[in-house]
């Protein structure tokens, strides 16, 4: 009776997850398609980057510091108090009658996103035993990646239909009853009576670095952009330094020396990179060159969410089986054979091409970032987890930016050369196979990581207490 009644537990708490995640990623693509109608009725039209920025700076800023605090305070209260501060920005949103006021509520909408993410893969390792942690790793990562394709058509529906504040609002029954679940469903499972060291100087060098990096990425003009790198790599030097001398560093330098996590973050990183960048141009050849509609764009994108989200979850089975880099390797391989595909593209390429094309690259982007994730969480001590899990997201956004500004400027300076843009979108995935290659080099120095060689074989409990199957 008590087994079942812990069973319905985790469950639940997983259910709470779950809902968090399809927050945080529904958010970065929904407000896509709505911004025009925001636009034109909020106005501000010289504001509208800045939308899309400010969430990208606060989540991903915020990010390695939610990941220590769950580390010292634990994962439950990180996870309930960034889902606080995201359902109060989405509210503060949808009622935002300036862009200046939504400017202001998006970035504390993404303060709360930062913990959403990492801290959901602390809570999955908290309740699962190791077996069992790569098939959750890949059923979360098969959500993320529909959810986040899924948000530009969700947003474009709403905002037909309803007033476009509802892009928000809707997050908040939802949220409501994730924040319900988690805060009193999920209980810690260890103790954290040390009076904990917070190291506020690495805390605050890290985040400006951050911010000034990408803030680089976003401004226009080239001083700006000359002036911002060069102070946030500075300040990136800073925090490094700091990080040496630090008595609780935020993020341990010695956890980049293990291979799982020093080649892993490379990996994400660089596959972000491509992928992200890809992705953003995608939309434009289609409806630029083919001369098909946003909604008809939107839905290209079915194919590749679909056959990301099956060789997630056949990945994620497949962790508990082989080796991390045993499913990085073919993985990669095979996404590089998409972009190899995508690379071909020009007007003559027929739809039925695009989503084959499309559909060999999900095959093999799924299994990528529930590797990197449970690789991550599974090589570290429970006190390291909730560093290990942020930096891993960390460096995927960060790649994930970078390969949009870097890809933008390909395109741009092609076309400056007289190239069509059909031409111009060759040098985009060109680039992009480069990247999966410098990834695929560094999956090959991952290292035979496993992820049940990490505990005990002979242990019959996970760190939850659950009782393995």
């Amino acid at each position: 009776m008590e087994l079942k009644k812990e069973k319905s537990r985790v469950g639940l708490v997983t259910s709470g997850v779950l809902m968090g995640l399809v927050l945080s990623s529904l958010d970065q693509t929904i407000v896509s398609t709505a911004m025009p109608t925001i636009t034109k009725e909020l106005g501000g039209l010289s504001l509208y980057s800045w939308v899309f920025a400010i969430y990208m700076l606060t989540s991903t800023t915020s990010m390695p510091i939610y990941g220590k605090m769950a580390d010292l305070f634990g994962p439950r209260k990180m996870y309930v108090i960034g889902l606080f501060l995201f359902l109060v920005g989405s509210l503060l949103c949808g009622m935002a009658s300036s862009m200046t006021g939504l400017i202001v509520a998006r970035g504390v909408q993404g303060l709360g996103a930062g913990a959403l993410m990492p801290v959901a893969f602390i809570i999955v390792g908290e309740l699962y035993p190791p077996e069992k942690r790569g098939k959750f790793q890949g059923l979360f990562g098969a959500v993320f990646v529909m959810t986040s394709i899924l948000g530009p058509s969700l947003g474009g529906i709403l905002v037909e239909h309803l007033p476009w504040g509802w892009i928000f609002f809707i997050n908040l029954p939802i949220g409501i009853a994730a924040f319900l679940i988690i805060a009193l469903a999920f209980h810690d499972q260890r103790h954290y009576d040390k009076k904990p060291v917070i190291d506020w100087h690495g805390a605050t060098s890290l985040s400006a670095a951050i911010i000034l990096i990408l803030l680089s990425l976003v401004m226009e003009g080239r001083e700006y952009k000359i002036g911002l790198g060069g102070a946030g790599i500075f300040l990136l030097g800073l925090f490094i330094w700091i990080e040496t001398k630090a008595k609780e560093p935020l993020l341990p330098l010695s956890l980049f020396r293990i291979p799982a996590i020093g080649y892993g973050n490379l990996v994400g990183f660089f596959v972000s990179a491509a992928l992200f960048g890809a992705i953003a141009y995608i939309p434009l050849f289609v409806q630029g060159v083919r001369g098909a509609s946003p909604s008809e764009a939107g839905f290209l994108f079915v194919p590749l969410m679909l056959s990301a989200a099956i060789s997630s979850t056949v990945g994620g089975r497949w962790m508990a089986k082989a080796s991390f880099r045993a499913i990085l390797i073919p993985s990669l391989l095979i996404m590089a054979t998409g972009f190899f595909l995508l690379s071909t593209i020009d007007g003559e390429t027929t739809n039925t091409q695009l989503v084959s094309y499309m559909i060999v690259t999900g095959l093999g982007m799924g299994a990528i970032y529930p590797a990197l994730g449970t690789a991550a969480h599974s090589v570290v001590k429970p006190q390291d987890r909730g560093v290990a899990m942020s930096t891993s997201q960390l460096f995927r956004s960060i790649g994930g930016t970078i390969g949009v500004s870097v890809f933008g400027t390909i395109v741009e300076w092609r076309m400056r050369e007289g190239v069509v843009f059909s031409e111009a979108m060759h040098g985009v995935f060109v680039t992009g196979l480069i990247l999966i290659g410098i990834s695929l080099i560094a999956s090959v120095l991952l290292g035979n990581t496993r992820l049940l060689d990490k505990e005990p074989r002979h242990s019959h409990t996970s760190n939850s207490g659950v009782p393995k199957q």
